[in-house]
């Protein structure tokens, strides 16, 4: 799919532009989250790194465009969106939902002879062929309320604000119903190394489930454990920043040009 410039002005915000960095970080927001999300990121790795964050249709600015329920199709739009911005030494981060999304799209730059991200850094989510049944995307508003406050990740006063609720739920449903209708379609592995994050009480994800992205990546992978549940990356936001930027770091060295 070919990308344009309208393209990518609406899929990729990037919070602080760095032209001369020598690499990219591409973040991917979890189930009902956006673009913003990822300020914090951009704030402390750039100038080194420059952050791109992933905006996905129905939030935010783009409010009003119909979301996608559908994890390849999401994937396919993103991939339309970056591919010519592949040409730079780039990485992926996603979390939950966003780890998914990640991996799909590095998949179909692998098929489609695109250079491979330098590193795939992924948390809060299970591996890829790792499925359970679920459907909370088929539960009333209630009922989707309640998860997100037993989850976690979501402003409490949000959930309690019913003209908030009004445009956050659509696109939260959306998320979840494409994320849990998602179905892992075996294929080669990647070939970039894969660091995987995850909290020691995910109820989505167990340490188990999480060590097996390792069977996704035929390089190197390093799982990193946390105290926490789904959303331990908010209260341990600066350990995987420098996780991130300590990783990036050594890709840049000549040593590790030479292994690779």
């Amino acid at each position: 799919m070919a990308s344009s410039v309208i393209d990518q002005s609406r899929w990729i915000r990037t919070f602080r532009p760095s032209p001369g960095s020598p690499l990219r970080l591409f973040c991917f927001p979890f189930a009902g989250g956006s673009a913003s999300y990822f300020l914090p990121y951009s704030t402390a790795l750039s100038p080194r790194f420059e952050v791109h964050a992933i905006q996905y249709p129905g939030r935010q600015e783009r409010r009003r465009e119909p979301c996608i329920e559908d994890i390849g199709a999401l994937a396919d739009r993103v991939l339309g969106a970056i591919a010519e911005a592949t040409t730079r030494p780039y990485a992926f981060f996603g979390h939950s939902m966003g780890a998914v999304v990640a991996y799909e799209v590095a998949r179909r730059l692998r098929r489609d002879g695109h250079p491979a991200p330098r590193w795939l850094f992924v948390s809060g989510r299970r591996a890829p062929s790792r499925h359970r049944p679920e459907a909370v995307y088929r539960r009333d508003d209630s009922g989707l309320v309640a998860e997100l406050r037993e989850l976690g990740g979501t402003d409490p006063r949000w959930l309690d604000d019913a003209e908030l609720l009004a445009t956050i739920l659509p696109p939260i449903r959306s998320d979840y119903r494409a994320i849990e209708t998602y179905r892992h379609v075996p294929g080669p592995p990647l070939d970039c190394p894969v660091t995987a994050m995850t909290g020691d009480r995910d109820p989505y994800a167990t340490v188990a489930e999480v060590a097996a992205w390792q069977e996704h990546s035929s390089a190197s992978f390093d799982l990193r454990l946390f105290g926490g549940g789904h959303f331990f990356i908010d209260p341990y936001r600066q350990e995987v920043i420098d996780i991130i930027s300590g990783t990036l770091d050594e890709v840049l060295t000549p040593t590790f040009a030479n292994r690779s």
